[in-house]
């Protein structure tokens, strides 16, 4: 395959090695080699990603995270793809601690100071076995577009519900899922001629974050003007 393939990478934030998550993420491997896309995945149970602590600045520090993990190895390869697909289960009506912690310390250590994850493609892909998989396939999509990727719209979201190991007999979830993963392809390939033709990066941003200035004004209590 060569170098210059289009790469897709998948954050799993499943604690269980060989489970339905990991299932769904070896049918997407297939279908992308298929078409000759370069695919890796990112297991979170093998990472060593620490809880945020309680120095509370987040919000207020101009510097990445200071904690020593491996957050931001995770983050340079994120921002090397073309694609992201978040993957996760549902735990406790909520989306499983691994991503939930990740969601947390991306975010506010590493991602809103630039917004370097701008136009990569995203997919989110949600395993449970009967309950909340909607709401929290919700939050990985919002999550997205707060870092101003894109979402590209496929009709019923990819959810898999089935129990253990029997992700593949949800025949309508896996063609969910093949229907997003094939037209998170086909964007990340659109973008990719489109940047070829014009020579220019499509969806340029014209800011570094949503709280600096865009017109010399503050972002925080910029007033409006409100037509009578």
């Amino acid at each position: 395959m060569s170098p210059e393939a289009p790469h897709v990478l998948a954050i799993s934030g499943s604690e269980r090695a060989g489970g339905n998550t990991e299932q769904a993420l070896t049918y997407v491997a297939g279908m992308l080699q298929r078409r000759d896309f370069q695919f890796s995945a990112i297991h979170l149970r093998e990472q060593n990603i620490s809880p945020c602590g309680r120095c509370g600045d987040c919000n207020f520090r101009e510097q990445p995270c200071e904690a020593d993990d491996d957050m931001p190895s995770i983050i340079r390869r994120m921002v090397d793809a073309d694609a992201i697909i978040y993957a996760a289960p549902v735990h406790g009506f909520g989306l499983a601690h691994l991503m939930q912690t990740f969601i947390e310390r991306a975010g506010v250590g590493y991602l809103r100071f630039q917004r370097p994850l701008a136009n990569k493609v995203g997919g989110a892909l949600v395993v449970s076995r009967r309950y909340s998989d909607t709401q929290v396939h919700q939050q990985l999509v919002l999550n997205m577009l707060l870092n101003r990727m894109i979402v590209v719209g496929s009709g019923f979201p990819a959810l898999l519900r089935a129990g253990r190991g029997g992700v593949a007999d949800d025949t309508e979830g896996m063609d969910a899922l093949d229907r997003m993963v094939q037209r998170l392809a086909d964007m990340v390939l659109l973008l990719r001629s489109s940047e070829r033709s014009s020579g220019q990066l499509p969806l340029p941003c014209d800011d570094t974050n949503e709280r600096q200035p865009r017109a010399g004004l503050p972002a925080v209590g910029r007033a409006w003007a409100v037509a009578p």
